[in-house]
């Protein structure tokens, strides 16, 4: 169902980027780490082997064939947005954020406004 999902994200950001008279490379490119949901959209013949499967399938595997879409192979531990949508340790957390150049700012984000308890204890103004 994410594949479904990441596919319809991808057609609407390519129609909006249209509609501004903008292109944006690789828009239409979707990485996966499920190799059997990227064969199945890729391959027609799979058709009479998954009747079963949802009409929703279908939609992406015409997105694929009409090149509206292309699926790559992106392995698990490669998947940076996992950093997003998944529980991950603390280290494999911090990897992933590093690989999409977001910064730790947690010792910079003190607001001028608030007041910060000092390390002896007292409280002090910013």
């Amino acid at each position: 169902m994410a594949l479904l999902q990441a596919t319809k994200e991808s057609l609407w950001i390519q129609r909006l980027l249209n509609e501004l008279g903008r292109t944006a490379e690789n828009a239409n490119v979707i990485y996966e780490d499920n190799q059997g949901a990227i064969a199945l959209a890729n391959n027609p013949e799979h058709h009479a082997q998954t009747k079963h499967i949802d009409v929703q399938y279908h939609f992406v595997r015409d997105s694929v064939e009409n090149e509206r879409v292309k699926l790559e192979y992106c392995p698990t531990a490669d998947m940076v947005a996992d950093a997003l949508t998944k529980p991950l340790a603390r280290i494999r957390h911090q990897e992933m954020m590093k690989r999409m150049g977001l910064e730790d700012m947690s010792n910079t984000m003190a607001s001028p406004n608030k007041r910060l308890q000092s390390r002896s204890g007292s409280v002090e103004r910013s």
